[in-house]
């Protein structure tokens, strides 16, 4: 069986390499041609270089703190709501599909997917917000989730070792939103993926939540998109396969991106940033404040430090630590 397990890991990398020139279109980036990673390191013999980051990601503590962090509702009691890493599972699976479609890399759309949201703080768009907001008025840079998501996998993670990904993955992480645009058409995906997944989805769960009425969405939008999240999605996924094999590129038609992006700004309006969410952001401001300032003020740490700290915790933790604050 050694013999068998050796022969096989032999011609593992070549099979690899014979496959994606077969397959995988001209754009698209083969696993064995990465730019490489911060630390050389030795290459797994029956992995490739982007299944090695995926599993990296998978199994860091980052990752599984996502499932108590909010997409749009704090520490959520409902069954069904979305957390920050069913978001993630969503987003990574839609975006597995159009690579497919598209004959680009898989593995390498789905290590970014993984990967992309890490970062995030406490209490979804509002913790986000908050924190940014109090490290300005500090002085300082502020606060961007992506930004934040690649330091945890350069930085935080492995008691600061960080994963050591891939140069192609960690673009992907940062500029998964932001102005820049990733290098790779994995990462570009990625970007677009993110926001069908999360405006769709997030429209469900404020409709269950009784937020929101079917009635209440843009009825232009709805009537192009489709009126059910699902519908939504396959309409999104397939103009944007459509488009981007004409563009070569990773780009959406001018009609169904604009009805995309108006939905989106609808959901900032009425949901994420919404009246109905004033007290709730106002606690969550409050929330972020007071351990912030207990942090660097009371206990010491500098400003990076508290960050670091702060931008880890789940929604519960955070609500907890800061009742506990004397």
């Amino acid at each position: 069986m050694p013999e068998l397990a050796g022969r096989t890991a032999d011609a593992f990398e070549g099979l690899v390499r014979e496959h994606e020139e077969r397959w995988l279109s001209p754009l698209a980036v083969r696993s064995y041609e990465s730019r490489g990673r911060n630390l050389p390191e030795e290459e797994c013999r029956l992995r490739t270089p982007f299944q090695r980051d995926r599993d990296r990601i998978v199994h860091a503590k980052a990752f599984r703190r996502l499932r108590h962090k909010t997409q749009v509702f704090v520490d959520p009691e409902g069954d069904h709501f979305r957390t920050r890493l069913t978001h993630t599972l969503e987003t990574t699976g839609i975006a597995r599909g159009v690579a497919r479609a598209l004959q680009l890399n898989e593995d390498l759309v789905e290590a970014i997917g993984l990967g992309h949201d890490l970062g995030h703080p406490p209490f979804g768009h509002a913790g986000e917000q908050a924190l940014d907001t109090l490290l300005r008025e500090r002085g300082e840079r502020g606060f961007r989730h992506n930004e934040h998501s690649l330091r945890v996998v350069e930085k935080l993670e492995r008691d600061g070792r960080g994963l050591n990904l891939t140069w192609e993955v960690r673009d992907g992480i940062l500029k998964h939103t932001g102005p820049e645009a990733p290098d790779t058409l994995e990462g570009r995906i990625l970007r677009i993926v993110d926001r069908v997944a999360y405006i769709n989805h997030d429209i469900d769960d404020a409709i269950r939540a009784g937020m929101l009425e079917a009635s209440d969405l843009p009825q232009k939008e709805i009537a192009l998109l489709g009126a059910t999240g699902s519908r939504r999605i396959d309409t999104l996924v397939h103009d944007l396969v459509e488009t981007s094999a004409d563009a070569g590129d990773i780009v959406q038609s001018d009609e169904i991106g604009a009805a995309m992006l108006s939905l989106r700004s609808f959901m900032f309006e009425r949901v994420y940033l919404g009246p109905h969410s004033v007290a709730e952001h106002a606690m969550i401001d409050t929330t972020i404040r007071r351990i912030f300032d207990y942090l660097v003020d009371e206990q010491g740490e500098d400003v990076e430090q508290a960050t670091d700290y702060l931008a880890g915790m789940t929604d519960r933790f955070a609500l907890t630590y800061a009742a506990d604050i004397e």
